[in-house]
């Protein structure tokens, strides 16, 4: 007579614990799963369809964590999965960066079960020393929460806490699940009740006494503005900034990271500030302010035109989703969140000064049809290409710096990855981004991903163009082809050899990567006039699936905002002391 499991006996409803994983992520907003396919962790694979999730199918691991990351982006939160050892650490890349820029991602890693594990067998994937937590450990320093499978009785608990920190902490979360656990019963009746993901509120006193402190330097304030940055975004107070500015009209600016975070057709919108590669006018208003309120700052080297911001702490209010500064005072564990909202409920308009942002000064785009394209044409003429609702994804290089000064319209969101800044990181995270929206929308109603990529950080991950294509998203792909790595270039060695790449015949590759025929677009763009006539073309905007742009700029040409980040970058690089 075969025993019975009393753990099992006595649950109400007994799910496979990979179905509740997985109804556990599409309850949390993912519809679409990226990583690749590995005999750790092919069982619970078969379970995907039966929580509604789809299976994307990636090139390789790293494209799938920068996928994975732009997927989150957009939709909220991403998925990935991947296998033990050799899938797992190819996708450490893409991981880190999303902990570093605040991307809340759900890492699945199948590995060996945990008889295997306990008998320390030399197995496929391992170092062949026993030790099966070594790529956990790896993973630790680079995720929120660490959730190792291994025990029916408390995996239901870890995985809806593993959910809920990668949520609030809007951070990436390691998920080791055995072969041998896939089938195993969990209690699916907590599957009836949502995971709790609300903020937890501020210590009301506490609160109410930095709302109070803020409150009395703002109102004595002549010339106050505020400075929203990309862990407002990352962290869900977009809200409560708009709402802000609605109220006050203060004059408010986003940093490069935080570029889309404010509508900015709003009048109270100034542009972009990054110290000294700010336009005059910005740089002035925002340093010349006696009350900065900084919202969600991540003040890194690249988003601060190499550490140029000229702002005292003395006139700075610093708003973060774990703490807040007031000038030299800070207040850890009060979020920002709850703080916005009480500013807004009790501000006294009557005893606010507004000054006007400055306006917006566009610069002329005409010129012969048969010049060359140079970056600062080209990034003012982008403006009157994008529509409202755009997604606009730019890669580390030439891109990141030149979409600074393009005005955007309402409700464009765009992507950057300013603080880790791995080149190749756009191809997957365009892929990413352009399936989260047809997974909102649906494939008729998808918003344009539009990504701006060099030629040599695509040489990284150029695979991912096969996925756009297999998933039918819709992409407009342009290949700024320049010849190599422009920013290196900047840095150091502006003629040496490493920065070169090969040559590729860009425009061909989708039909490499299996477009057929009509399915795909591919143009090639030399002059302005070239250009002017391609952003015009009501084909090329509104067509269905992948159009793919080779885009030719001179080989010495770059924003100026990359010219003295470069510079300040080479500079850092020389010190000694």
């Amino acid at each position: 007579m075969t025993s019975m499991d009393i753990r099992t006996k006595n649950l109400k409803k007994p799910v496979d614990v990979a179905e509740y994983l997985f109804t556990r992520l599409h309850q949390i907003g993912i519809r679409s799963v990226h990583g690749l396919p590995g005999d750790f962790n092919l069982v619970a694979l078969d379970y995907l369809p039966k929580a509604g999730l789809k299976w994307v199918g990636n090139c390789n691991e790293l494209n799938a964590a920068y996928a994975a990351d732009g997927y989150a982006r957009v939709k909220g939160v991403g998925a990935i999965i991947t296998t033990f050892g050799v899938g797992e650490l190819s996708a450490v890349n893409g991981i880190a960066g999303a902990y570093s820029e605040h991307v809340p991602i759900v890492h699945i890693v199948g590995c060996p079960s945990t008889i295997s594990q306990r008998s320390g067998l030399l197995l496929h994937h391992t170092l062949g020393n026993g030790d099966f937590n070594a790529f956990a450990n790896m993973s630790a320093p680079i995720s929120c929460a660490v959730a190792k499978l291994v025990d029916p009785a408390e995996i239901a608990v870890q995985i809806d806490h593993a959910l809920r920190e990668c949520w609030l902490r809007s951070r990436p979360v390691y998920v080791m699940f055995p072969t041998d656990m896939v089938e195993k019963k969990v209690e699916g009746a907590r599957l009836d009740t949502p995971i709790d993901l609300n903020e937890p509120a501020n210590d009301p006193d506490r609160e109410d006494y930095v709302v109070d402190v803020i409150l009395k330097y703002l109102h004595a304030a002549q010339k106050p503005v505020l400075l929203v940055d990309a862990c407002a975004i990352r962290h869900r107070v977009l809200d409560e900034v708009h709402d802000l500015i609605d109220k006050t009209q203060l004059p408010v600016f986003v940093t490069p990271m935080g570029k889309s975070a404010i509508n900015e057709t709003h009048p109270s919108f100034g542009g972009v500030y990054a110290g000294s590669a700010s336009t005059p006018e910005v740089k002035e208003m925002v340093e010349g302010s006696d009350l900065v309120i900084s919202i969600g700052a991540l003040k890194s080297d690249f988003n601060t035109a190499g550490f140029s911001y000229r702002l005292s702490q003395l006139t700075s209010v610093d708003l973060h989703s774990d703490h807040c500064t007031v000038r030299y005072s800070e207040y850890p564990g009060v979020h920002m969140k709850g703080v916005l909202r009480k500013i807004i409920e009790r501000l006294d308009m009557n005893q606010l000064k507004v000054i006007p942002a400055p306006k917006f000064h566009e610069l002329e785009t005409k010129a012969d049809p048969g010049a060359v394209i140079k970056q600062e044409w080209f990034w003012s003429r982008v403006d009157k290409f994008l529509r409202e609702d755009d997604i606009v994804v730019t890669e580390t290089g030439t891109a990141n710096f030149g979409i600074w000064e393009t005005r955007f319209p309402a409700n464009v969101t765009a992507l950057n990855q300013t603080l880790w800044g791995s080149i190749g990181w756009a191809v997957g995270a365009c892929q990413g981004a352009a399936l989260a929206t047809q997974d909102i929308e649906g494939i008729d109603k998808a918003r344009r991903t539009i990504l701006f990529e060099g030629d040599g950080s695509l040489q990284l991950t150029v695979q991912e163009v096969s996925t756009m294509i297999r998933h039918q998203l819709n992409v407009i792909l342009f290949v700024i082809c320049n010849d190599g790595y422009t920013i290196e270039r900047f840095i150091h060695g502006m003629d040496a050899a490493y920065n070169d790449v090969a040559t590729w015949r860009y425009k061909d590759l989708p039909a490499v990567f299996g477009a057929s025929d009509g399915a795909t677009k591919s143009y090639a763009v030399h002059t302005r006039g070239e250009l002017d006539a391609l952003l015009a073309d009501d084909d090329f905007n509104n067509r269905a699936g992948l159009r793919f742009v080779e885009l030719y700029m001179p080989r010495e040409d770059a924003p100026k905002s990359l010219m003295l980040t470069a510079e300040a970058s080479a500079k850092r690089n020389a010190m000694t002391e």
